[in-house]
C-alpha cells in the first residue's frame, strides 16, 4: 500500500483524510483491531459490500443538493475508482461501489476539491439531514427549510457528541405539512410552521423503521427557529450517554424512549441544556441561495419524439414552482442508477434548460429547477433519449428500492429486479395508474427498511421460505403504511409472505381488488382499514401456497441459480470493540482531541472529549472485571459499584459526581480547562491502578 499526498485549502478536512490513510495502513499492519477500524471507516463513508475486497462508498449530500459540477467530478471518481455507476439513495446520498479500502482517501481527497464530503455518511454519527426535495421552490412551504438543514449539517459534522454513538441518528426538514420528508419515521423530524412574522417548527421524536418501526411523538408544536439547534443538540447528549451501546438491534433512539419512556428522555434533555454549546443559534437563512435562473431566450420549435407522452410527462412530473414562471421536473430514474455516462450527458443536456442545482429525492430520482415553459419540450426530449423521461414520478409506477443483494451484505433476495418487474406490471397493465400518487411502492432486500417498504402502501421485503427441505426466496408483503401529513404516518402491516415470484400476482390481486371495490374518491388507507387486514390476508392466502411451486421459484428475480440464503454482517452502523488495550488507547487520543481543542478555545469540544476519555478509561478498567455495560450511564455507575465503592480506587467525589459536571456548568473556559485536568488525571491514576492490580 502506498501513500498519497492531498493539497486542500481546508485543514481540517485535510487532516481527516490523512488519519483515514494511517489508520488503513495501521490496519494492515495488524495494529487496529478489525471492528475497531470497521466503526472508524464506517464514519467516513467506507461501506463493506457483499463482495469480498471491496466497499461501497457513501457521498454525503445534505439535503440531496448538488450542482452540474459535482455530479461530473463524482462521475470521473465512480469511473476511476468504482464500477461506473451512481446509486441514488433514499436518504439523498450518492454510492459509488467496488471501490478498494485502499484508495478511499485519495477518492475522498479528489471529491473535497469540489467541496463534497464522506464524512459521517455512514456508522454511529448524524446521518446525513434530509429535507424536503422541493424547499425552496415549493408553492406550500411558509419558507424554505434548506438553511435549517444546512445548518444542522455544518453543526453536527464532526462534533465530538456524535462520533461515536450507539446507533445512527437521522434528522429530516419537511418543506410543508405534506410531509414528505418522512419526519414521523425519524429520531428528530421538523415541520416549518409559521406565526406571524416568527419562524418555527413542529418536531417530532423517536421514529424509525428497521425489523421493529416505531411512529415518531410529536414533542413541540412550535420550536422557534433559534432554538432548533440547541435542542438537537440536547437530544443527542442525551441518546450517547443513555443510548444501548452493546445490542445494536435495541440501540437507536426509538428503544430509548420505549425503555424510559418519553418524558424522562424530554427531561433529560432539559438538564442537557446547560452544557450545550449554544443557546440559541441564529440560523442564517441566506446560506442557501436560490440558483440562478437559466436567461430566456427564444426556443427553435422542437419536434417532439413522443408527444402522447410527453403530455403524461407534463401532467406527472412537472409542476408549476412558486417563483412565477418556472417549473419543478421531476426526473424518474429506476432503480436510483445512472450510469456515468448518462450523467455527463444528462449534465451537458440540461445547460440552459434548467438552473445549476439538482436535488436528490427520497424516492431515488431527481428534481430539477427553474425551467421555463418555453424550454420544456426540449427539456423533455433530453431525458428521453436517455430513457429518464418516463412518466409517473412517485406514482404507483415509481417503485423505490434499495440495492438488496446486489450489493448489500444483509440482502436476502433480489430487490432491484423486482422493482423493475413491478414497474413493468405497472406500465403495461395499469397504465392509468400513472396519475395515482396516492399508492406507494416500496421494496427492500431485508426486514430493515433501506428501501422503505415500512412506510409503504403496498410494501415487500426480502425473506426465505422452506418447502420440501429446500430454501425458496420469498417477499413478506406489507399493506396500509404511508404519509398522512403533519408529522401522521402509518407503519405497514405485515400481512403474509408468499415466494417472490408471486409479487407480481400479489400486485395484481392488490390493485385488482381496489379498482373494483373501492368506494367513489376513497383512498387506499381508507379502503385498507374499511377492509381490514384479514381481508388482504385472505386475499392473498392462495398465493402462499408451497404445494403448487416450480422449480422456477426456487430462482431469485434476476439470477439464473437456485437461491441459496448468504447473509454477511451488516454494517449500517459499526460494531464496539470491547478490548481494553484498545479502549485505553482509544482514551488517550480523545484526551489528545480535548487538549487540541483547548488550545483552539472550542470549550465545549474539549468538555465533550473529556469527558469521553475519562467514561473509555472506566470502560476498559470495568472489562478487566468481566463488568460490560451497555450505556454511558451504566459505565459510570458500575465503575463506582466495583472501583470506587469497594475501595480499588480513589478519587476526591464519587465517578458520577465527576463525569457528570458536564451538565452542571456552562461551557467556559474556567470549565473546560478544570475538566480536563480531572481527565487528565483520571486516565493517569486509572491506567497506574490497573497496572498495580494486574501486578
Amino acid at each position: 500500500m502506498q501513500s498519497f499526498r492531498t493539497e486542500l485549502e481546508n485543514p481540517i478536512v485535510e487532516k481527516d483524510i490523512i488519519d483515514l490513510d494511517r489508520k488503513i495502513r495501521a490496519f494492515r499492519e495488524g495494529k487496529i483491531h478489525e471492528e475497531k477500524f470497521r466503526s472508524l471507516r464506517l464514519a467516513r463513508g467506507v461501506y463493506g459490500q457483499r463482495q469480498p475486497g471491496v466497499q461501497m462508498v457513501r457521498i454525503k449530500l445534505p439535503f440531496g443538493k448538488v450542482t452540474f459540477k459535482q455530479i461530473l467530478r463524482i462521475a470521473d471518481i465512480a469511473d476511476e475508482y468504482g464500477s461506473g455507476n451512481l446509486h441514488l439513495t433514499t436518504r439523498q446520498d450518492i454510492q459509488i461501489h467496488y471501490v478498494s479500502l485502499d484508495r478511499t482517501p485519495e477518492l475522498w481527497a479528489k471529491l473535497e476539491q469540489d467541496d463534497i464530503t464522506l464524512r459521517e455518511a455512514c456508522g454511529n454519527t448524524v446521518r446525513n439531514v434530509t429535507s424536503s426535495p422541493t424547499s425552496g421552490i415549493d408553492p406550500k412551504e411558509p419558507f424554505d427549510v434548506s438553511p435549517y438543514a444546512h445548518a444542522t449539517f455544518e453543526y453536527f459534522l464532526r462534533n465530538p457528541i456524535c462520533q461515536e454513538m450507539g446507533r445512527k441518528f437521522k434528522i429530516s426538514f419537511s418543506s410543508n405539512e405534506e410531509d414528505t420528508a418522512f419526519s414521523y419515521i425519524h429520531d428528530l423530524g421538523f415541520i416549518p410552521k409559521q406565526r406571524g412574522d416568527e419562524r418555527g417548527f413542529k418536531v417530532l421524536l423517536g421514529g424509525g423503521l428497521g425489523a421493529q418501526p416505531a411512529l415518531a411523538s410529536v414533542v413541540k408544536e412550535f420550536l422557534p427557529e433559534d432554538e432548533v439547534i440547541p435542542y438537537i443538540e440536547s437530544i443527542i447528549r442525551v441518546f450517547d450517554r443513555y443510548g444501548e451501546r452493546n445490542n445494536r438491534n435495541k440501540a437507536r433512539l426509538k428503544f430509548l424512549v420505549q425503555k424510559i419512556g418519553l418524558d424522562e428522555v424530554l427531561r433529560l434533555a432539559e438538564t442537557e441544556k446547560i452544557a450545550n454549546k449554544v443557546k440559541t443559534y441564529k440560523i442564517n437563512r441566506d446560506a442557501v441561495p436560490q440558483p440562478v435562473a437559466p436567461e430566456a431566450v427564444t426556443f427553435a420549435e422542437v419536434a417532439l419524439q413522443n408527444p402522447l407522452k410527453y403530455e403524461q410527462w407534463l401532467l406527472t412530473n412537472v409542476f408549476e414552482q412558486k417563483q412565477p414562471g418556472f417549473y419543478g421536473v421531476f426526473v424518474k430514474v429506476p432503480v436510483g442508477d445512472i450510469h456515468t455516462p448518462e450523467a455527463r450527458r444528462l449534465v451537458e443536456g440540461l445547460r440552459g434548460l434548467v438552473a445549476d442545482e439538482i436535488r436528490i429525492t427520497q424516492n431515488q430520482g431527481l428534481l430539477l429547477k427553474y425551467a421555463r415553459k418555453e424550454a420544456l419540450p426540449a427539456l423533455f426530449n433530453v431525458l428521453n433519449e436517455l430513457h429518464l423521461a418516463e412518466p409517473g414520478f412517485d406514482s404507483v409506477a415509481d417503485v423505490t428500492t434499495c440495492p438488496g443483494t446486489d450489493t448489500c451484505n444483509l440482502g436476502i433476495s433480489n430487490s432491484m429486479t423486482l422493482s423493475r418487474v413491478l414497474e413493468d406490471v405497472i406500465y403495461n397493465e395499469y397504465e392509468d395508474l400513472i396519475y395515482n400518487r396516492d399508492i406507494k411502492i416500496k421494496i427492500s432486500g431485508c426486514m430493515n427498511s433501506c428501501g422503505q417498504h415500512g412506510l409503504a402502501h403496498i410494501g415487500f421485503h426480502g425473506s426465505s421460505l422452506k418447502a420440501d427441505k429446500r430454501v425458496l426466496p420469498s417477499v413478506q408483503v406489507l399493506l396500509g403504511g404511508g404519509t398522512v401529513g403533519d408529522g401522521i404516518g402509518r407503519a405497514a402491516d405485515k400481512v403474509i409472505k408468499v415466494p417472490a415470484k408471486r409479487a407480481t400476482h400479489v400486485l395484481r390481486y392488490v390493485l385488482n381488488d381496489y379498482q373494483t371495490n373501492s368506494i367513489a374518491e376513497e383512498t387506499f388507507h381508507a379502503y385498507y382499514d374499511r377492509q381490514g387486514k384479514d381481508y388482504f390476508y385472505q386475499l392473498l392466502k392462495p398465493l402462499a401456497d408451497l404445494t403448487t411451486l416450480t422449480e422456477e421459484e426456487f430462482v431469485d428475480w434476476g439470477h439464473e441459480e437456485t437461491f441459496a440464503t448468504a447473509i454477511g454482517v451488516g454494517e449500517c452502523a459499526g460494531v464496539m470493540i470491547d478490548l481494553v488495550a484498545t479502549l485505553l488507547f482509544e482514551a488517550d487520543e480523545k484526551l489528545g482531541w480535548a487538549k487540541e481543542a483547548f488550545a483552539g478555545s472550542r470549550w465545549a469540544d474539549a468538555i465533550y472529549h473529556s469527558y469521553n476519555t475519562m467514561v473509555s478509561t472506566a470502560k476498559a478498567l470495568l472489562l478487566d472485571k468481566a463488568v460490560n455495560s451497555s450505556t454511558q450511564a451504566g459505565v459510570i455507575k458500575e465503575f463506582d459499584n466495583h472501583y470506587v465503592n469497594t475501595g480499588l480506587v480513589t478519587l476526591p467525589v464519587s465517578f458520577n459526581d465527576l463525569v457528570l459536571q458536564i451538565n452542571q456548568n456552562e461551557p467556559s473556559e474556567a470549565f473546560a480547562g478544570a475538566y480536563l485536568q480531572s481527565a487528565q488525571e483520571f486516565i493517569t491514576e486509572m491506567t497506574a491502578a490497573r497496572e498495580a492490580l494486574k501486578a
